[in-house]
């Protein structure tokens, strides 16, 4: 272990010295800060957060991910095109200490500078309300809408496969008439569409009911958010419709006002525009002690017209789970996670190919990671087009990627989306203990069987 960690520090010394290292830890130390005080969003206090933290962590993963590429395939190559590695192998080290070694090293000097960075950006972040005449209630929004970790539940996505079936076999010639172009699996998608469209559509005094289970809110005492959007059959004038909201236990009749049981339910009467989000704040006690939720829409006759909601994003129940702090951290861990595997993709890189095309390779492995959701929906759109087996191959060769992209941090804290010590475990078990182990042990057999001198008599 010893040569090992002097392997590592040679490596952070050799490292700092390199004039890109110098570059980009110069642009973050400088950047960050006026970003987080020349940033504007939307003009809103919860705007200028956003899109500091937005820009900041993004800029600080990707500077770090460039830098943590860079550095892990020079220290290895820059040993063999310089010959110091003759000098090296001749001392009483194995090869697999000097890869890890090189690794450690790179290690080490990211989880440095990401604690360096992310603090800077956690402390202007903290920072920023103090220096900004904000409202109070610009300040009531950011703490219940950025300054926290609010989980996230939606309605289950219905079952209507019998549903369908039954539908198309009573109108099969009906629908192929009309769906003249279109295959059977095609056409059962668009009743299954809009069947799950009926069914969370409220017509003119009718309630609509979504429950939720294992509802455990951080404290009963503070809020939670019902964030809906919903469309009109007919749009009226003022595109605004009204919506009776009650929340909480549900499960049992209401109680009169002379009973001696209350009922757990929150009323609220709200007119709102239609097609755009909005939130109902009620209090968490409303949840029962077993974690049910249950969350009714009335359309009350004075609309005339029937609310319907969208089966994306039509309705989400947000409380507090966890501390901004908290949820911070993680993501911070998140982005460790990212360049933990990189450094093994370097390292591995490094043990068979030159800088340059080291530099290409891993380049090409990041940005494909990077926007690999837009690939496989690129490919699942061609699918009709192009052979299925070819389809399939890419979208496997994708999936062995790291993606990057769904498990971007920025996903979770700008919206104050709880990141879960489960998620983060997942990633870390995907990403590292198998992914990057994996590439870190094939740079270990490569570089151990790599000729890196020829004897010539």
């Amino acid at each position: 272990m010893r040569r090992i960690w002097a392997v590592s520090t040679n490596t952070i010394r050799q490292a700092l010295r390199m004039k890109v290292a110098a570059v980009f830890i110069l642009l973050l130390l400088v950047l960050l800060p006026l970003m987080g005080f020349t940033a504007t969003g939307d003009g809103t206090l919860k705007g200028r957060l956003q899109t500091f933290v937005s820009y900041g962590l993004s800029l600080t993963s990707l500077l770090l991910s460039l830098l943590t590429i860079i550095v892990s395939i020079y220290a290895i190559t820059s040993d063999i095109e310089h010959r110091q590695i003759y000098t090296v192998v001749t001392k009483p080290i194995r090869r697999y200490q000097i890869i890890l070694g090189k690794v450690l090293g790179v290690l080490v000097l990211d989880l440095v500078l990401l604690a360096l960075f992310a603090g800077i950006v956690y402390g202007v972040t903290s920072l920023i309300p103090r220096f900004l005449n904000a409202s109070d209630e610009e300040r009531q929004d950011a703490t219940n809408e950025f300054y926290t970790a609010r989980a996230s539940l939606v309605p289950p996505v219905l079952d209507v496969q019998k549903e369908v079936v039954a539908l198309y076999n009573k109108t099969k010639d009906q629908l192929d008439a009309f769906y003249r172009n279109m295959t059977r699996e095609e056409i059962l998608k668009q009743l299954t569409n809009r069947i799950r469209l009926e069914k969370r559509a409220a017509a003119v005094g009718q309630m609509l009911v979504w429950e939720f289970h294992n509802v455990r809110p951080r404290d009963p005492n503070q809020s939670l958010f019902i964030r809906f959007k919903y469309d009109v059959s007919v749009t009226a004038p003022d595109e605004q419709v009204y919506g009776e909201w009650r929340i909480g236990d549900l499960r049992q009749p209401q109680q009169d006002a002379g009973a001696q049981i209350p009922t757990r339910i929150w009323r609220e009467t709200r007119k709102d525009v239609v097609r755009k989000f909005h939130e109902v704040e009620a209090p968490a006690s409303v949840v029962a002690q077993d974690g049910y939720l249950a969350v009714g829409f009335f359309n009350p006759p004075g609309n005339e017209t029937v609310v319907l909601f969208p089966v994306e994003d039509g309705l989400e129940v947000l409380y507090k789970a966890d501390t901004f702090t908290a949820n911070f951290v993680r993501a911070a861990l998140l982005i460790l996670c990212r360049l933990m595997f990189l450094a093994c993709l370097g390292a591995l890189a490094a043990s068979f190919l030159s800088f340059p095309v080291a530099i290409l390779f891993c380049l090409v492995i990041f940005l494909t990671g990077t926007i690999s959701g837009f690939i496989v929906e690129s490919f699942g759109y061609m699918s009709q087009n192009v052979s299925t087996i070819y389809t399939y191959t890419v979208q496997a060769v994708i999936q062995l990627l790291p993606q990057f992209d769904k498990y971007n941090p920025t996903k979770f804290l700008v919206p104050a989306r709880l990141l879960s010590w489960g998620l983060l475990g997942e990633v870390a078990l995907m990403m590292v203990c198998l992914k990057a182990v994996l590439l870190l042990a094939l740079a270990l057999v490569i570089f151990s069987f790599r000729e890196l001198a020829k004897v010539v008599v």
